[in-house]
This record gives structure tokens, sequence and C-alpha cells, in this order.
């Protein structure tokens, strides 16, 4: 078994060798539900959902993780790395399939549920990346991962709508393209992957359940990172809802079909893995993971804010009769006569709704790709070696539940207030939590540490 960190490895150099297979592992992971997320609300829209239920859809995979996450995560910690990525893998193979074989709207949310409750995907890669970095090297392998998503967000739709132009916009086509990529990252799970936990740090079964809602609150009142669990959740409430909503708000906003959905997740996915896999491990040893908290929050809420004021202006090929007729005739056998979001005027087209839109996405981007491996390299750095793959599990849940509670309310607002209305919400919630996060966030043992012991202690 290899030991904790390369003998080679200087605790203030990242051991890329080391860290590869998890990042390749989680990018061919990552491609599954890339491609399904820009879909998903267009495809739930072909079943005649309204965007409350839309909302709902996109909350049952979280909310199923928000349960299945934290047990998975302390039972990597138990058991290793290894095992339990490879059953939450399982379980997204099955949901995916569930999805493309699905004929009516109840088993697209059967299939978020059967992924949802075994996706621990993301916070057992994230535990191993912390068993193979140091205390100076953690932001930025864990900002590598969101550099993985980055360039899932670039690749993923971009298979997805090859997909649909091979089966003629045929909406489950994706779905069994992205369990081919989950199959894909069992296997090299299975034959490429080395578990990270080094044996002696493995925690024996005690007898005590894994997981309980009781060591949730208690990480939550933890001194050092109980206000940095708070805060990761009530970002995501902003954040998750931008990504839940985007496609529906550009299919209302700007009549953008599959295709211009596209466009917009990877241009958002370039933005991110420029950011994840190239500044913030920088920006990270220049200035602090703290600073880069209060930046990554200013520049999501004027993202946001912007997003909100983009005009009701399609692009210059819009045509509402040939996009109505796209939705309703996607070649699913539940096609609803009607479609439940409406869809813009084509009296008025130009371009500046989609260059404005655009630009609004530049700082909604890099402020949502900041926040969460600083906050996540924080918490790690403030525990305990041997807590690292529960806090991890803990944060992931907290990440679920703001996921599950964001697209509800998200929607709500969406039906009721307009399609601005969740933006506007979200942008004035992450000003509130600016002031917080000034007031709450305070230097850490990783500021306030001589270096000397700092290097000591990552060395360990």
């Amino acid at each position: 078994m290899r030991s904790n960190q390369s003998a080679d490895a200087s605790p203030d150099k990242l051991n890329f060798k080391r860290i590869l297979p998890i990042l390749i592992i989680v990018l061919i992971d990552l491609l599954g539900m890339t491609i399904i997320i820009p879909l998903l609300p267009l495809y739930a829209t072909t079943f005649g959902a309204d965007a409350m239920v839309i909302g709902l859809l996109g909350a049952t995979y979280p909310a199923f993780q928000f349960l299945g996450a934290p047990l998975l995560g302390r039972l990597s910690d138990q058991y290793g790395r290894k095992p339990i990525l490879l059953i939450s893998q399982l379980g997204t193979l099955i949901g995916f399939l569930t999805l493309g074989f699905a004929g009516a709207l109840w088993i697209l949310f059967l299939s978020r549920l059967i992924d949802g409750i075994s996706g621990a995907n993301i916070a057992t890669a994230q535990a191993a990346i912390a068993d193979s970095t140091t205390e100076k090297t953690r932001t930025q392998g864990l900002g590598l991962i969101g550099a993985a998503f980055g360039l899932g967000f670039i690749i993923g739709p971009i298979i997805a709508f090859a997909a649909l132009a091979l089966t003629h916009n045929d909406y489950r086509a994706p779905a069994f393209v992205a369990a081919f990529c989950s199959l894909l990252s069992i296997l090299l799970t299975a034959f490429w992957f080395h578990e990270t936990r080094n044996p002696a740090q493995i925690m024996p079964p005690n007898g005590k359940t894994a997981f309980s809602f009781g060591a949730m609150f208690k990480a939550l009142a933890h001194p050092a990172v109980g206000a940095l669990l708070i805060l990761l959740f009530a970002q995501q409430l902003a954040f998750g809802g931008f990504e839940q909503l985007l496609s529906l708000f550009t299919l209302n906003r700007l009549g953008l079909n599959a295709s211009g959905n596209a466009a917009i997740f990877v241009f958002a996915g370039i933005i991110m893995v420029a950011v994840q896999g190239g500044f913030v491990g920088k920006w990270s040893r220049r200035y602090g993971d703290r600073k880069l908290v209060f930046a990554g929050l200013a520049l999501l809420a004027l993202g946001l804010a912007l997003m909100a004021l983009t005009p009701l202006l399609p692009p210059p090929w819009y045509n509402q009769a040939a996009l109505a007729a796209e939705l309703r005739g996607s070649q699913n056998p539940a096609v609803a006569p009607n479609l439940a979001i409406a869809l813009p005027p084509d009296v008025n087209t130009g371009w500046f709704g989609l260059v404005w839109l655009l630009g609004a996405m530049i700082p909604t981007a890099i402020g949502g790709a900041m926040l969460q491996p600083t906050l996540n390299s924080l918490i790690t750095k403030r525990v305990e070696p041997t807590q690292v793959g529960g806090i991890l599990g803990v944060s992931v849940a907290m990440l679920s539940a703001a996921n599950a509670l964001a697209p509800i309310l998200g929607g709500a607002l969406f039906q009721v207030a307009g399609a601005s209305a969740p933006f506007w919400a979200w942008a004035a919630a992450l000003g509130i939590l600016f002031v917080f996060a000034l007031a709450t966030i305070k230097p850490g043992r990783e500021e306030s540490a001589p270096k000397g012991l700092a290097r000591a202690r990552a060395s360990h």
C-alpha cells in the first residue's frame, strides 16, 4: 500500500502523478452528469412539466444525496475510498439507464432518486484528494476537482448534442451516452485507482452508526468549521439554483433550445476550467483562502444581478413556432400537447440579449468556481486528518440540502413572479452572505501557525 504522501513529493508542490488517476476518473464520471444537467429541464418540459415540477425534479437528486453522501463519506473513512466510490458509481449507472428508458414523468423522478441516494462520487474523490495532498497544496488539488467539473461542462454538452443530432433530437439518447460514461468510470476505478487512505488511519468499525443527524449538528457546532459549513450551504442555495434553472431561464427569456444551452454551458465551463485549473491554487497561495471566499461571494452576487437584467430579446435565428415544434416532437412517446413554459415572441430579435447574458456569465462563473474549493480547503485544514472523509461527507450533505431547496424555491419564484425573480433573490442573499463572511470567517491555524510548524504538520 502506498504511503499517504510520496517520499519524493515536496510538501509545497502538488504531486500530480499521485492525483492524476483520481482526476481522470472524476472527469469521466462527471461527463455523465454534465451530459444530463443542461438537458434535464428541457427533457421534463417535453412531458408537460412546469417550472414548479421541474424545480422538484431538480431537487430529487440532491435531496437523496443529502441522505446518502454523509453515510458513504463516513464509511470511506472506515473501509477506504475505493469500495465506496465503486458503490456510488454503480448507483449512477442504474440511474442513467432508468432515465434513458423513462416513458413517464414519474420515471424521471425515480432515476434521479436512484442516482442521488448513492451519490457520494465527488465527496469520496475529494477525500482521496485530501489524502494525497498537504495543507499547502490542498486548495490546488481540490481546485483541480472543480476544473474537472468545468472540463466536463465543456465536453459533456458537446457529447449530448452530438447524440441529439444523430438521433434527430431524441432526448433519451444522451441518457444512454451518460450511462456508458458511468460504466467506463467504474472500470477505471476498479482497475486503475489505488486506495489513497493510509491503512494506519482507516478507522475500524466501532459499532456506531456511520452517520447521523447528530453528527451533522456536531459538525455545525464545531468552532473551527461550523460557520464555514453554514456559509457553504447558504452560497449553494444561490449557485445551485442558478445551475438548475439556467436552461429554463434561457428558454423563457431568449428562446434558446438544447443547442443554445449547450453553448452557454460550454462557455461557463471554459471559465471554470481556467479559474479552478489555473488560477485558484495561485490565488490561494498569494492571498489566502479567506480572501478568495470574500471575492467569490461578491463576484457571484454581481453576476446573478446582471443575469436578472437580461433583456427579453431572442437572437436573430430564433423562431417561436419552430422551437415549440422541436420540444413537442422530440420523439418522446409521452409528448405533451401544450408546453407549460412560455416561449418569447419572435417579433423583435437581436444580438444584445445573448451578449448581455454571456457578459453576466463571466462574474457568475468566476465567483462560483472560486467558492467551493476554497471553502472545502479551509474546512479540511481546520479538522484532524482522521476526520477529513467524514467532514467532507457533511460538506456534500450541506451542498445537497442546498441543491434540494434551491430549485424548489427558485421554481416557485419563477412560476409566481417571473423568470428574473429567482436571480434577484439569490443576488440579494449573496450580498447578505458577504457581510456574514466578513464577520465570521476569522484567520485559522493555517494562517496563524508559524511557517515551520505548518510545514511539519503538512508533511505528516
